[in-house]
């Protein structure tokens, strides 16, 4: 099986990309706000739930997380009074998150750096200049 040399180039660029934007949100989130990735992650996508509230399972299908890691972050976010957790009341199998108000103005404070690090590192004009220097089209013409 013969696979598009250019195929694997923009794979390779777009693990950078990812590599560089998560190193980034860790480091500006954490040092201003306190927070790591997938917990800002997990307490953006609670603040746009309804109700500010989502079962476990359905946050670990948006935020990308084992539901080990995803119990991990819940702990820590719950420790620091950012959410809190409930049994489901129909089922008592399911448990809910729920974002609390101070999880609220830390995900309102946070979410300016969150998508300030985004625009800077995967901005539309900065993709095309480290495309350029990936050298992504020159590959993709020179195995063409």
């Amino acid at each position: 099986m013969s696979v598009d040399p250019g195929l694997v180039a923009e794979w390779r660029a777009l693990a950078q990309r990812y590599h560089d934007a998560s190193c980034a949100l860790e480091r500006e989130l954490q040092e201003q706000h306190g927070l790591g990735m997938s917990e800002f992650e997990v307490i953006d996508r609670l603040a746009g739930a309804d109700q500010a509230k989502l079962r476990m399972q359905e946050l670990a299908d948006l935020v990308h997380l084992s539901q080990s890691a995803l119990s991990r972050a819940v702990a820590r976010l719950e420790r620091d009074g950012l959410v809190c957790r409930a049994l489901c009341e129909q089922d008592r199998r399911g448990v809910f998150v729920t974002l609390t108000e101070e999880g609220r103005r830390r995900q309102e404070s946070a979410r300016p750096t969150q998508r300030a690090v985004l625009a800077d590192v995967l901005g539309s004009a900065d993709l095309n200049s480290k495309d350029s220097r990936l050298g992504i089209a020159g590959q993709r013409a020179s195995v063409a």
